[in-house]
Parts: structure tokens; C-alpha cells; sequence
């Protein structure tokens, strides 16, 4: 990795490969926004509806491979593992931060 992942995307990786749904939650603000399998959440209980959905259907873990800026948003690209067709794949997390709150994630 390039840089060191920001402590709000550092508490949710390690919730995710935790699966602790309440850990992958904490760091997003009241009116965060996912974006993911082309659907968009907006507010903690769609994004709470979202990691619960999404843990249970894949149970995925994470494994950092890189940390960039780009156009004001950390880029953290990694492998992800779970229980899902051609696992693991690589994924590209765009997240935007505000007073270390996630406000934005974009997965592709």
C-alpha cells in the first residue's frame, strides 16, 4: 500500500472482516451515501440495510491492497473473499470523508 488507510476506513475494514454489522456502521454519517451493485442507499438505515444484506448473502473479508487520492476521495483498492461466484475478486472502494465520517462510498 501506498499510504495508510484513514481511521474511520481502517474501523470499517476490520469491522468487515470481523463481520461486526454495528463496526461497519459507526463510521458513517447520519446521511451517508453507498453506492453498490448499481443501487444507491442514503441514511444510516439504508446503509445498516445494506452491510446487513450484504454480509449475509457474501460474508466477505477484505485485504487492502492500495491507498490513493483522487479528486478528493481515498481510493482503497483490495481483494475481497466471500461466498460468491469467481471469488476473490479485486475492488475498487471510492470513499469521501467529512470531519472522519464517512459521507460517500462508490464500489466498483
Amino acid at each position: 500500500m501506498k499510504r495508510k488507510l484513514p481511521a474511520p476506513l481502517e474501523a470499517y475494514f476490520d469491522a468487515v472482516n470481523r463481520g461486526d454489522v454495528d463496526g461497519m456502521l459507526e463510521p458513517f454519517a447520519a446521511h451517508a451515501v453507498v453506492k453498490d451493485e448499481g443501487r444507491t442507499r442514503t441514511g444510516r438505515r439504508a446503509v445498516r440495510e445494506w452491510i446487513e444484506e450484504v454480509t449475509e448473502k457474501y460474508h466477505p473479508s477484505f485485504k487492502a491492497e492500495e491507498v490513493a487520492d483522487e479528486s478528493g476521495a481515498t481510493i482503497v483498492t483490495g481483494l475481497v473473499s466471500g461466498t460468491f461466484p469467481g471469488s476473490p475478486v479485486r475492488l475498487r472502494y471510492a470513499f469521501k470523508l467529512h470531519a472522519s465520517e464517512i459521507i460517500h462510498l462508490e464500489i466498483s
